[in-house]
Formats: C-alpha cells, structure tokens, sequence
C-alpha cells in the first residue's frame, strides 16, 4: 500500500470534470490503493480500474497512483487527483 492515512477529502463531495457531459459531483471514498489494497495498474479485470486506465491513456493523465476511488451517482470511478477541481470550482 502507498498511502498510509486516508485521502484528506475522504467522505466529502468533490467537483470533477472527466465525462463529456461537463462537470459531475463526486464523493471521495479514499485513495485507490487503501480500498482496492494495491496499485489500480495490477488490478486485472475491475471495471472501474480497466475504464480509468483507458481514460487516462487518452487524457495522458500522470502514471502514478494519485488516484482516489469514489462515486458518481451509484457507479464507481476512479479519478487522479488532478482532475478534482479545487474547492468552491462548480
């Protein structure tokens, strides 16, 4: 595991702006790592893993594991950190 404590906005909703539909609101569970207890890029066969892994290629987002697992709505997602907007960002 990489992360040691939670993510600090772990519980809370964040803006993200990932999905051609505009900007979605995402609830921060933790860091990837800590729920899925490894790296997203071994992660063989976990939907939300294999869609941000095709995401990230296209939208030539770091290869590190700065990522965060969430929810938008009901589905899971996996977003790096670089994609919350910052506090107060609609």
């Amino acid at each position: 595991m990489i992360h040691e404590a939670p993510h600090p906005k772990a519980g809370k909703d964040v803006h993200i702006n990932v999905d051609p539909g505009g900007i979605l609101i995402f609830t921060i569970e933790d860091w990837w790592d800590r729920v899925g207890g490894e790296s997203w890029m071994f992660c063989d066969g976990n939907p939300a893993c294999l869609a941000y892994a095709i995401r990230s290629g296209s939208k030539e987002l770091p290869m590190d594991d700065e990522v965060v697992y969430g929810k938008v709505g009901h589905r899971g997602v996996l977003v790096h950190v670089s994609e919350i907007q910052e506090d107060g960002a609609p």
